[in-house]
């Protein structure tokens, strides 16, 4: 009966990535500490420990898995539907390309993740200034993580990270050259960024601005793979 019960609530809990587990010791000791010199100050230790375990939760997710599909590289906000010419470091051309934007704010998970099953042909950490990242000049002048992605059709999709006003450190999980399955972990950003997606020209966009995006779920463009017979969506779950 008591394993039956630990087990169940080990089952509702909601995972934290271990690269919170740093910040959460230092709060709890700090918090411990307060109160054991009796100040009220503890509580408000207490409060912040609580709200940095809950920035670095990192939910299991359920991806769409298909050759045509686009899945948000982040849980937030779609900011922006739009064209814009790549960064320079994805090296995927000067002409404008369809962008999709995910704002993530302090209570999204922040977790990131991969939006295509591919090869990762490249990674470039560019630094950068840390103005709010709903702006579009964030995409220039930020400090950003490049990532791009060739699927087995031979289909480019880029990935670019980007810190925003209070964040200050962009965490990649991959390697260049590693393969990835659509919905895999990529990185996380600390605390407060945004995601951007550059697709290829023919992609269609599937998602609209005020939406909320999930990682690793939402389907935000289908990609025109040109296989010549449709493929069945399966899922996968970590």
């Amino acid at each position: 009966m008591v394993n039956d019960m630990i087990r169940s609530l080990r089952n509702g809990m909601v995972p934290i990535h271990r690269e919170g587990y740093p910040f959460i010791a230092i709060g709890v000791i700090i918090t411990v500490a307060l109160w054991v010199f009796g100040t009220w100050v503890g509580w408000i230790f207490a409060l912040i420990t609580a709200w940095v375990t809950y920035f670095f939760r990192d939910p299991p997710r359920v991806t769409p898995v298909h050759p045509d599909l686009v899945v948000s590289g982040a849980d937030g906000r779609i900011s922006s539907v739009s064209r814009a010419v790549p960064p320079p470091e994805l090296d995927l051309g000067t002409e404008p390309l369809p962008r999709v934007c995910v704002f993530m704010n302090v209570v999204n998970v922040h977790v990131n993740r991969a939006p295509v099953a591919g090869r990762i042909e490249r990674i470039v950490y560019t630094p950068g200034k840390f103005v709010n990242a709903e702006l579009d000049k964030a995409s220039e002048d930020n400090e950003r993580n490049a990532l791009v992605l060739e699927t087995q059709e031979g289909r480019l999709v880029g990935v670019v990270q980007i810190a925003g006003l209070v964040a200050r450190r962009i965490v990649s999980f991959v390697q260049e050259g590693g393969r990835l399955e659509p919905g895999q972990r990529i990185g996380l950003i600390r605390f407060g960024s945004r995601v951007d997606h550059y697709l290829p020209e023919d992609a269609e966009i599937l998602c609209q601005v005020g939406q909320t995006a999930t990682a690793g779920e939402t389907v935000i463009a289908r990609l025109g793979s040109g296989a010549g017979h449709p493929a069945p969506v399966r899922w996968r779950s970590d």
